[in-house]
């Protein structure tokens, strides 16, 4: 197992002069992915809110709000910094505004894409020092008309041949206002994102049909269906909220999949993907609603869904840990949440759990997991403290348990040295090495 702070830039820090001891701040881990070299890349957000602060023109009375991707080099050490989401004072406009419940994917060819709720992508060099390109979708209540909407996908994963497999959203679904996740589509093998390149999203299924709102405007020509956008009928059915009401005969109950919603595609392989699907929310506890890891092939197949798990005392409900990651390299799949670790094979078949009512594995529920990396290891970030926990997975998942408990057993070692390094303060890592790019 292997330890890295997920650090903040010091000089950002500075310019806003942060006290870490103050309170008003926060830092949050969003996302990390990593590449067969063995760089990992990591996604997170720092704000402040003061509230008396607003209008402020002093840089450290400023309430703030900055999204960061840092590169950590195999060693572990950072070595770049990409800063956005606003302007930083005395700077230019960002060219990247803040994204909803953003995630990142690392291209074929070293491009790192952030892509973020309804449908926005910009793709960054691998350094992180230059913008190649945008597509950005508004995140309003209202369709945005006019020039400047171009959207590609809410979330990318890319398959072991170079695939790229996107969740799009659409307009005009049901009686909700906005544009909400709704497409799983996948690209053609070897196609290419980037400057003056997206390239066709064929899709392979669709969460809610009830599209009967949609017009002509409400399609998009690089997600089709066919040999057409998609858009009212021209769509994968049945739709996952009939197909998966019908293989748990859960339809008509008010506890079903009507109004559902879906997170985050994650990869199996070429040809077989895992889309997590959760029920509709409610204000009471939502502990023991419907929810399903469906298994869909690229022939718009609903194979199946990852299996073994009890829908109350494995919910994923209690602190929404909906996300799903896959290893399409050794076609297995895992999912963390407040009551367990779980991983399965590419037929569904729960090989490994982990429950975290047992002593060895109670510190899970201070971790969330993020991402499964191409050298296979698991990618667990600490709520609080702020550190990124890298699990190698044996080969033999049964095995996986007593990798689990080793890692943990040596996360408090791990963290004693990095506290010596880095002496942060509130669980703050701060970094000075690292090369900043404001974008």
């Amino acid at each position: 197992m292997t330890l890295l702070p997920i650090t903040a830039p010091a000089s950002l820090l500075d310019i806003h002069r942060l006290d870490p001891e103050a309170e008003g701040w926060g830092f949050r881990v969003d996302h990390a992915v990593a590449t067969t070299a063995g760089d990992t890349y990591v996604l997170t957000g720092l704000r402040r809110y003061r509230g008396h602060a607003a209008g402020s023109a002093e840089p450290a009375e400023q309430d703030f709000g900055y999204q960061l991707i840092t590169r950590h080099a195999a060693d572990g050490k950072p070595t770049a910094t990409a800063v956005f989401g606003q302007a930083v004072p005395g700077g230019g406009p960002s060219a990247i505004p803040e994204g909803d419940s953003a995630t990142l994917a690392v291209l074929p060819d070293g491009a790192v894409a952030v892509s973020s709720k309804p449908g926005s992508t910009h793709l960054l060099s691998p350094d992180l020092d230059k913008v190649l390109a945008s597509w950005p979708m508004s995140c309003g209540w209202e369709r945005k008309q006019g020039p400047g909407e171009d959207p590609f996908a809410a979330s990318i994963a890319v398959t072991p041949a170079g695939r790229l497999l996107c969740m799009t959203s659409e307009y005009g679904l049901s009686n909700w206002a906005g544009a909400h996740p709704n497409i799983v589509a996948v690209s053609d093998p070897g196609a290419t994102l980037g400057p003056g390149r997206k390239p066709v999203l064929r899709a392979i299924a669709t969460l809610d049909a009830r599209t009967d709102r949609q017009s002509d405007a409400d399609s998009y020509a690089h997600v089709r269906y066919g040999d057409e956008p998609v858009g009212r009928g021209n769509r994968p059915s049945p739709s996952l909220t009939d197909a998966l009401s019908e293989l748990t005969g859960t339809s008509g109950s008010l506890y079903g999949y009507l109004d559902s919603r879906m997170t985050r595609p994650a990869a199996l392989g070429d040809d077989l993907f895992v889309v997590p699907v959760f029920g509709k929310t409610y204000r009471s506890s939502n502990r023991g609603q419907e929810f399903s890891f469906a298994l869909v092939d690229d022939r718009r197949v609903l194979r199946g869904r990852l299996g073994g798990l009890h829908l109350r005392e494995d919910s994923p409900f209690t602190g929404f840990d909906f996300t799903v990651v896959a290893d399409p390299h050794r076609a297995r799949a895992f999912h963390l949440n407040r009551y367990g670790l779980y991983a399965w094979s590419a037929d569904g078949v729960l090989r490994a759990r982990m429950s975290t009512l047992e002593k060895p594995f109670k510190p899970l529920v201070h971790f969330a997991l993020l991402e499964c990396t191409p050298a296979g290891e698991l990618l667990l970030a600490h709520r609080k403290q702020h550190l990124l926990l890298r699990v190698p997975v044996p080969q033999d998942l049964g095995d996986l348990a007593v990798a689990v408990e080793a890692a943990l057993k040596g996360y408090g070692r791990q963290r004693t040295a990095l506290k010596k390094q880095y002496a942060p303060v509130n669980w703050l890592w701060s970094d000075s090495v690292a090369a900043v790019h404001h974008l």
